[in-house]
């Protein structure tokens, strides 16, 4: 079904040629304007689209590089693959319901590895320190860091430290490495996304970012929501157990859902149509986002995924996420389509249909 096609009482070359026209205007990437950085380059939506490609992958091109995944896949003499993801961490605060700027920095890294199908296995941190931070309250946070890591199976095996001048640094900044291998039958990309596809996620959506949001203090909004930050590699070794074809993983941090999905869309060169009824979304984080007007699309999560698996094993994956904690209300939200290619179209609940664009500005800066 395509919702942006011209009148067919056009003569049908001036439609062909419009319709030319959207297509091409739907496919193309955001381009970068700014003269200077401001906070919605770093919030994951159009903006941040723009930097990286018109500044960093411009002056890195290489073919590791260009599927502009989670993680690189990199290839190792035998056939073996590795996998290897980069992050950094500047949440404010440090601490907020249900976790801390530690448990973000290897949850955050591990899941881009599992993104791309990876078991991960090492991680590096480095961390730049402000002059004056608390020696008690760093080692706290080491503390949670050393605790995920070791839920998540992971080792950190290296890391750096810097200080920066008081003020410099809001206390505290983390960057994390992983590596991590990957199993040979496992071959995840939006090359494979095929329409008829079935579009999954794992959880309700927006939980972390409004959890940080209201931990600020600065909303005058009580609720208890908690991020849902958590690693995620073993949910996604159930879902291959159940579903060996899973086409592509995505989890849905900076910008939500909407964000991943019109990368999912435009990359692809397909459509994705997500039931609005169908999105599971917490009673209290619908609630905030009503108040604040913000679209829980485009809220972020750290400890969810998104999965397109294949038509005849979308039952058997949406059983196995539910049987596992972290998966518990996972929800089957809509389809893969051939047209219209490049768009994201939600089915309202009241039945008509709006399209669902990138995330456009940073209405909710430094969450992760």
């Amino acid at each position: 079904m395509d919702y942006t096609r011209i009148s067919p009482n056009e003569h049908p070359s001036r439609e062909d040629e419009v319709n030319d026209r959207i297509d091409a205007f739907r496919r193309r990437r955001p381009r970068l304007i700014d003269k200077v950085i401001t906070l919605a380059h770093g919030a994951g939506g159009k903006s941040s689209a723009a930097l990286v490609d018109g500044v960093f992958a411009e002056a890195f091109r290489n073919d590791a590089l260009a599927p502009l995944a989670d993680g690189a896949v990199l290839p190792l003499p035998g056939g073996e693959r590795l996998a290897m993801s980069t992050d950094s961490f500047v949440v404010k605060p440090l601490r907020f319901p249900g976790g801390s700027i530690g448990h973000l920095a290897v949850h955050g890294t591990v899941n881009d590895l599992a993104m791309v199908g990876a078991k991960p296995a090492w991680l590096s941190a480095a961390f730049v320190l402000e002059e004056g931070f608390d020696i008690e309250e760093l080692r706290g946070l080491v503390d949670d860091m050393a605790g995920a890591a070791r839920a998540a199976g992971v080792s950190i095996v290296t890391g750096d430290t810097k200080v920066v001048n008081r003020g410099a640094a809001d206390g505290l900044y983390i960057t994390t490495a992983g590596v991590g291998l990957i199993p040979p039958e496992r071959r995840l990309g939006t090359s494979n996304v095929r329409p008829g596809d079935r579009v999954l996620v794992s959880g309700t959506i927006g939980d972390h970012g409004m959890a940080v949001m209201l931990a600020r203090g600065d909303l005058a909004l009580e609720a208890d929501i908690r991020s849902d930050t958590a690693p995620l590699g073993e949910l996604v070794d159930v879902l291959f157990e159940a579903a060996p074809n899973t086409r592509w993983l995505r989890d849905p941090t900076r910008g939500g859902l909407g964000t991943v999905c019109n990368e999912l869309a435009r990359t692809a060169e397909l459509a994705v149509l997500l039931d609005e009824l169908k999105l599971p979304v917490d009673r209290a984080v619908g609630g905030a986002c009503d108040l604040l007007g913000i679209d829980p699309l485009y809220v972020a999560n750290e400890g969810k995924l998104v999965a397109v698996v294949a038509p005849e094993e979308a039952d058997a994956a949406l059983a196995a996420m539910r049987s596992h904690p972290l998966g518990e209300r996972a929800a089957l939200i809509g389809e893969v389509l051939a047209e219209p290619p490049g768009m994201v179209v939600l089915q309202t609940a009241f039945g008509g249909n709006r399209i669902v664009d990138m995330l456009v500005g940073d209405p909710l800066p430094r969450i992760c």
